[in-house]
């Protein structure tokens, strides 16, 4: 399953009038995992930054005067985005309602709201009452966002790539399937009471054919250098 974890920086709150997009960050996970390829990309909104606006993202009209505006980079936007992938947006409307102005200014067809996941809606879901901002998940969930000085798009995408992940259960690093009732943990190191296994005396022979290695070799390869997979079999 192919899915984009993105996010937008604007000019402000309105997407229906004078606020544009500034800058956009998204990355591409294939089940769960990522595969190290991204798309990030800062955009000339065609008007002043407002100055609460430049206080929170850091980009000023000097910096945005030459980049490329939203139509000039709307197909490589449309493309990477492609295949019906699952758009994982924190407070999803907010995004998919600039994005969706942006690709009807720009005369192309707008996304449907069907393709958004938003992990706001999914946090206040699980977590009934506590506090959903991206800071505060990456707190409940230990994601180090210390270089979170200034909002930035592709930064807040590989944040809300983790939680994402947490929030969906992917990653369960204290699970401890060998766990038996009565043990206690009393040292704090679940491994000094997990029972030790003998060591084999003879490796088991691989079950899988030279094809089979062949073909995973090369869908490893197909997810690029950056995935887990890639930097495992180094």
């Amino acid at each position: 399953m192919r899915e984009i974890v993105l996010d937008t920086e604007t000019t402000g709150f309105d997407a229906d009038k004078s606020d544009r997009i500034v800058e956009i960050g998204a990355i591409e996970l294939m089940n769960h995992l990522p595969t190290g390829r991204t798309f990030h990309v800062y955009i000339n909104p065609e008007r002043p930054m407002p100055q609460e606006a430049f206080e929170i993202h850091g980009l000023g009209d000097d910096f945005l005067r030459d980049k490329p505006r939203f139509a000039e980079i709307a197909q490589g936007f449309v493309d990477f985005i492609a295949e019906d992938a699952r758009l994982v947006i924190h407070n999803a409307s907010f995004d998919m309602k600039f994005l969706n102005a942006e690709l009807r200014r720009a005369g192309f067809p707008t996304l449907p709201w069907s393709r958004a996941l938003d992990t706001l809606a999914l946090a206040r879901e699980k977590y009934p009452g506590s506090p959903s901002s991206l800071d505060a998940l990456c707190r409940r969930f230990g994601v180090d966002n210390s270089g979170r000085d200034l909002h930035g798009a592709l930064l807040d995408s590989e944040l809300l790539a983790e939680v994402y992940l947490e929030l969906i259960g992917g990653r369960q690093p204290d699970l401890v399937l060998d766990h038996r009732p009565g043990q206690a943990h009393a040292t704090g190191d679940p491994a000094a009471t997990r029972p030790r296994r003998a060591t084999r005396p003879a490796p088991l022979a691989p079950r899988i054919t030279p094809a089979e290695a062949q073909a995973h070799a090369e869908f490893v390869q197909k997810l690029g250098e950056g995935s887990i997979w890639a930097r495992l079999m180094t």
